[in-house]
């Protein structure tokens, strides 16, 4: 198990998939890198796209606010419109 993983087992069912997303930037912030290890780098993906990747590391129901969450703590960029997402390089690690 990685260090990251590791590190939000609590927060992961037993398939791996986010099961709720903590409150506390401290386990937050590790839980959203957790989902952006899912995108590949230097790829585009479209809003349809980064939902589906979502839905598929997640239990809760709930893609909207993890796609809210990766666009506001840097982990994924998009275009003003969002029709583009791409994963930031430069985001957390």
């Amino acid at each position: 198990m990685s260090k990251r993983k590791d590190s939000i087992k609590q927060f992961l069912d037993s398939n791996g998939k986010i099961k709720q997303l903590p409150v506390p930037n401290r386990t937050k912030v590790p839980v959203l890198g957790y989902l952006a290890d899912k995108f590949k780098k230097g790829e585009t993906y479209k809003e349809k796209e980064v939902n589906e990747i979502i839905e598929e590391w997640h239990s809760f129901n709930d893609y909207f606010i993890l796609r809210r969450s990766l666009v506001d703590y840097g982990f994924i960029n998009r275009t003003n419109d969002g029709s583009k997402y791409w994963l930031n390089e430069n985001g957390e690690e």
